[in-house]
Parts: structure tokens; C-alpha cells; sequence
């Protein structure tokens, strides 16, 4: 083997920032792809609208846009999920004469600030089983103390617009019910349920808003059109750019908020089922947003038990290849809520 050969590639040391500002002052948006190494289409989205910028096809007509294409470039040069560990959780700043613990601490040591900086987070990502496009938000506007928040009605917009067929709330509560199940029913401590923080957490923890755009499966070609064209939404909805010229005309005052005629069906996470042995397997391949009905057998286990739907309700991030004790998916049914307006 060549010296070349042995020599491991460098870890890579610096992170690629874009930023514009418009003359006219505006609301302040952060785009991040690439969160997840192996996640690129945020990353095309993302190279092509900064294209666009620099070229003048786009304008930027108020506020600020900062635009990050890899978020996590040690995971991205292994084409990986994740680089020392998964950056989308403990999504927080290294502590005041602490040392950063590992490389994606470092990163977000940088993004951090980044988020402060700014109103609204469009973070793009996508998944590793098959099925269609969708947009994630957080809580419904709540004065607890697993997720305080009071900009859900803006944060429901924002996913209104991005073009999905389907919106999902509920994370943080299932995460942290997910670990008090583990814990046989023992309810998570703060520092366990910091680890389930990612960036649209710590953006609503700071004052801001943020979606997740899960654009489609990972090797979907179509995925990067759809990341384009949520960051052209995000920006006609908050007026940064002008007016879609093919919209239908709308009066000057509400150009930018009125919702699409057709609102994407809302889907509220209920519960996480782990996968307790290599041997667990699914009945089929199943991909997300999956149907299924009460009673319908979803995977059996090691022991030759039947795991079945509890209700009806929908497969959400099946993973075929989850380690023992990990997700194996989630389960999802119709939620109540309308993001077209605010909640009473």
C-alpha cells in the first residue's frame, strides 16, 4: 500500500457561510443543508439558489438570508449520517471554560451564533426509507417546560407554503416519551431530553421559529427541485424576494401570507417503537406515510410475536436496518389541528 493510501484524509476544518443582506431591513433567514452527511439535496438546493444570487436571476429585495450548504462537512467528506456523532442532537453551545467535546461540538459552536442572528430556520434534510416529501414542526404554542413556545401560527405558516403534501408535529414529546420508555416508564431528566434538541429546537428556544424540510428519500433525484423551491417559498412568504410572477394576484397587504387553497394533510406523531433485536423484522417494506389500519400486522419479533397497529394511523421513518435498542419507527395519526389559522 502507497503512503498515499495510508494517509487518512484531513478532518475538515472550516465551515462555508453565505450571507446577503438587502439594503431594505426585513425579516433574517438561515437555510441549512447538509446537517446530515449523507443528506445532500439541501446542499443542491441550496448551490443553486446562491448560483441564482450571485448570477442577479434572484434578488434579495429585503431583510438577510444566510445560507449554509454542508452543516457538517466531516460528515459529508465519509458521505455519512454523521461525522463523531449525530449533529441534530445536543444542538447547544459548548458551556463557558468547557472544551468543545468532539467535532460536531465544534461545528456547532459555530452555527450557534448563526442561529441567533436570525428569525427563521429552513433546515433541509432527507430520509433514508422511500416516500414523499414532508415538512416538520415543533410544539403548539405552550407556557411548559418541555418546549415553551408562542410562534406556532408563524411556524405552521412557514410549513404551509413549502409545497408538501404533509406536515408532522410532535417530536420532543415523542422523543421524550420514547426514553422514559426505555427507562421502563421513568420520566427522562433534562440532560437526556437535550440530547433530542436539535436546530429548530434551539431556534425556538432563542425567540425564533424553524421547519424541517424532509425533501424525500436520500437518492431521490426529484428531492433537490424540492429543496429549491422550498427556499424560493420560504423566501416569497417572509417578502425577502418578489412575488411569484405566476401566482395568482393578491392584494399588496396579504401577498405573502395567504396559504395554499389545498392545505397539506397534519399528521401528529404518537409513539416511537424501538427495535429490540437484529432479529425483529418487518412484515413488508414499509415506507413512510404508509397507511395502516387498527389490528394490521407491522413487523413480528425475535420471540415470533406480531406487532400491530394499536389504531389507525400511518408508518413514519420505518428503518429496516435500526440497531437493537433504537427507533424503528414511528406512528402517526390525523391531527386535529388546522395551520391555516390560529389556534384558539
Amino acid at each position: 500500500m502507497s503512503e498515499q493510501q495510508r494517509t487518512p484524509a484531513p478532518v475538515p476544518d472550516v465551515l462555508r457561510v453565505h450571507g446577503f443582506s438587502a439594503l431594505e431591513p426585513g425579516p433574517k433567514l438561515i437555510v441549512l443543508g447538509g446537517v446530515h452527511g449523507d443528506e445532500t439535496c439541501g446542499t443542491a438546493g441550496i448551490e443553486r439558489t446562491l448560483a441564482e444570487l450571485d448570477s442577479g436571476a434572484l434578488a434579495l429585495v429585503r431583510g438577510q438570508l444566510t445560507m449554509v450548504p454542508v452543516a457538517n462537512p466531516l460528515a459529508r467528506s465519509l458521505m455519512r449520517r454523521e461525522g463523531e456523532r449525530n449533529l441534530n442532537r445536543l444542538f447547544q453551545p459548548t458551556r463557558a471554560g468547557e472544551q468543545p467535546a468532539d467535532y460536531e461540538s465544534r461545528i456547532t459552536d459555530l452555527l450557534c451564533p448563526l442561529l441567533d442572528a436570525h428569525d427563521v430556520l429552513l433546515d433541509l434534510h432527507s430520509f433514508q426509507s422511500a416516500g414523499e416529501a414532508f415538512a416538520m414542526i415543533g410544539p403548539r404554542d405552550n407556557s411548559g417546560t418541555l418546549e415553551p413556545f408562542a410562534r406556532a401560527f408563524e411556524e405552521g405558516q412557514l410549513a404551509l407554503h413549502l409545497g408538501t403534501s404533509r406536515v408532522v408535529e410532535g417530536w420532543l414529546d415523542i422523543y421524550a416519551a420514547g426514553l422514559a420508555q426505555r427507562a421502563g416508564g421513568k420520566p427522562a431528566d433534562e440532560s437526556e431530553i437535550a440530547f433530542g434538541k436539535g436546530t429548530n429546537e434551539y431556534m425556538r428556544s432563542r425567540g425564533g421559529y424553524g421547519v424541517t424540510l424532509e425533501c424525500g428519500q436520500h437518492r431521490d433525484p426529484a428531492a433537490p427541485e424540492v429543496a429549491h423551491r422550498a427556499i424560493h417559498a420560504a423566501l416569497r412568504l417572509l417578502g425577502m424576494i418578489a412575488p411569484d410572477p405566476h401566482a395568482q394576484p393578491q392584494a399588496a397587504s396579504d401577498r405573502h401570507l395567504q396559504p395554499p387553497a389545498a392545505a397539506p394533510a397534519l399528521l401528529r406523531l404518537v409513539s416511537v417503537i424501538d427495535r429490540d433485536s437484529e432479529e425483529d423484522q418487518f412484515v413488508r417494506e414499509w415506507a413512510t406515510f404508509d397507511p395502516v389500519a387498527r389490528g394490521e400486522p407491522i413487523g413480528v419479533r425475535a420471540d415470533g410475536s406480531v406487532l400491530a397497529a394499536e389504531r389507525d394511523g400511518f408508518i413514519v421513518f420505518p428503518n429496516s436496518a435500526a440497531l437493537p435498542g433504537t427507533e424503528w419507527f414511528y406512528f402517526a395519526v390525523a391531527s386535529e389541528r388546522d395551520l391555516r389559522r390560529p389556534l384558539a
